[in-house]
């Protein structure tokens, strides 16, 4: 029996190992700088209200799960207060539902889907280097919009700016182009085939 449970075991070793490669190289991809750097525009965005976590990973998990202080910073980079209320809770489902909450009114701020965090990222600690780049990418579009609401210092983003576009975006454009051209190429011939293909069996099948 030993031995049987022992070669279960074995067997399942290599899956846990790879999901644990998995996740560390997900876990190498948290900057602590940057955690210097977003800790420091928060508090200065949101005022010293929203505290101020201890210094690593965790600490900085635990100051964002309950969705409190993101919600807070949303708000303060907002007229109109996206998040009506915001309240501390214990309860799990209401911190995730505070998290969202933030996620939605960031999206309509102007952050797209594809850097945008999911909630288990924070909630569960699964993945954090995301929760960074969320808030990187926020900063950039608050400093972009300059519309008054950004606190803090402005170069600790990149500037959605389109001149950085312009520099060469005529070469871009031509590459695209040429790559465009040969894939409509292709994909004409393939869906004639194709159309032939599909046709026979209905000139068959009419009377």
């Amino acid at each position: 029996m030993a031995a049987q449970e022992a070669t279960s075991m074995a067997n399942k070793g290599p899956s846990y190992g790879l999901s644990r490669q998995v996740q560390d190289k997900i876990e190498q991809k948290y900057d602590t700088d940057l955690e210097a750097r977003l800790v420091e525009w928060i508090m200065a965005q949101c005022g010293s209200g929203v505290g101020q976590p201890e210094a690593g990973k965790l600490g900085f998990q635990a100051w964002l799960k309950d969705g409190c202080v993101l919600c807070e910073l949303i708000n303060s980079l907002c007229k109109d207060k996206p998040v009506k209320k915001i309240q501390s809770s214990s309860m799990a489902f209401k911190q995730m539902e505070q998290v969202s909450q933030f996620l939605k009114a960031a999206e309509q701020y102007g952050v797209t889907k594809t850097d945008m965090f999911q909630t288990v990222d924070l909630w569960e600690g699964k993945d954090l280097a995301a929760v960074q780049r969320t808030l990187m990418v926020l900063g950039s579009v608050a400093v972009t919009k300059d519309d008054g609401n950004f606190r803090g210092d402005p170069n600790w983003f990149f500037k959605k700016a389109q001149e950085n576009r312009r520099d060469f975006s005529d070469n871009q454009l031509k590459e695209g182009k040429n790559v465009i051209g040969l894939q409509m190429g292709s994909n004409k011939g393939a869906s004639q085939a194709g159309m032939t293909g599909y046709g026979r069996p209905r000139q068959i099948m009419n009377p």
